[in-house]
């Protein structure tokens, strides 16, 4: 979903030199493979932001793969990067690697202030991971490699997987389910109460692109709207978009995660960038999206592949 949207946002500015590789050409786990690659293709500019990813089940359930997987992933790309003399790199972090009671909104600084969520441990870390090797290439190399941590993402492209995908498109999957089968009641996980902040991902691209442009320091920037909602008033709001008729149950037997992860976006703003997409009209575009891929029934196909790396 960020790789193409972010392919997206280069094509539209008319950059025309664009190296891509699918998952199954590239395997970004082997280091040989990804050396070669950058041997080869010598790119001047590097978006890292393939990943193994998941929402809280998936997390919590593959945690040997989420960290192993990640550190490899970023581990190969930035070696690579740096002894083939790339000029920039941007890392993309997560929202998660922040700790899980962080005073909000959560700053840059609140990086290693405290204990993190357990459930997403092994990712984050691999993210943070992603970050400290980020910095110390440009400490002992000087080369300008830049860390940003998005918030929470939803857009084109999602992973519409049932159990396996994030909050937004699992919940966009499941009403549309229920106004097609006529069901009474949706039920969603754990209270309802925790807030998210959620980011339409071509934004994220733009955010990613100005900040390609626009920034050249050490410390990490965050990239969100500065807004938050709580899970039930978000299945309140996809619900009445996806126009399901029934009942909004909770389950309390269903892990919560963090309280609330709201992104301090003082810095990005004060840089000059700010979010163009509410959620209301993103969450709308998404629907839309998850309704074309269903229409090429291209929707199973996106659900299964749960650790696709957009590359």
């Amino acid at each position: 979903m960020v790789g193409s949207a972010i392919k997206r946002a280069l094509e539209e500015r008319t950059y025309n030199n664009i190296v891509v590789r699918s998952k199954s050409e590239l395997d970004l786990r082997n280091q040989q493979s990804v050396q070669k690659f950058f041997e080869d293709e010598k790119p001047a500019y590097v978006f890292l932001a393939a990943a193994k990813v998941g929402g809280i089940m998936a997390n919590n359930k593959y945690r040997a793969e989420f960290l192993y997987d990640n550190l490899l992933i970023e581990a190969n790309i930035i070696h690579a990067a740096h002894l083939t003399g790339v000029k920039k790199l941007l890392f993309l972090g997560s929202s998660c690697i922040y700790p899980k009671m962080a005073p909000q909104p959560i700053r840059e600084d609140y990086l290693l202030t405290g204990v993190l969520e357990q459930t997403n441990e092994p990712y984050a870390i691999a993210k943070i991971a992603g970050i400290k090797l980020c910095q110390a290439y440009r400490d002992q190399y000087g080369d300008n490699f830049i860390s940003v941590m998005p918030t929470n993402l939803y857009g084109k492209g999602d992973n519409y997987h049932p159990e396996n995908s994030h909050v937004m498109p699992a919940l966009i999957r499941r009403f549309h389910e229920a106004k097609v089968a006529d069901l009474p009641a949706v039920t969603i996980w754990g209270s309802g109460v925790p807030r998210r902040e959620f980011l339409f991902a071509d934004d994220l691209a733009d955010a990613c692109l100005f900040l390609m442009e626009n920034y050249d320091e050490n410390e990490l920037v965050n990239i969100g709207t500065g807004n938050d909602i709580s899970i039930f008033d978000l299945a309140v709001l996809i619900k009445g978009i996806v126009g399901y008729k029934g009942e909004i149950k909770i389950d309390l037997s269903k892990p919560d995660g963090t309280p609330r992860k709201l992104m301090d976006v003082n810095k990005l703003r004060n840089l000059g960038w700010k979010h163009q997409v509410d959620i209301a009209a993103g969450v709308e575009l998404a629907y839309n999206d998850f309704l074309n891929l269903l229409a090429q029934k291209n929707v199973d196909k996106i659900s299964t592949d749960v650790f696709k790396a957009n590359n």
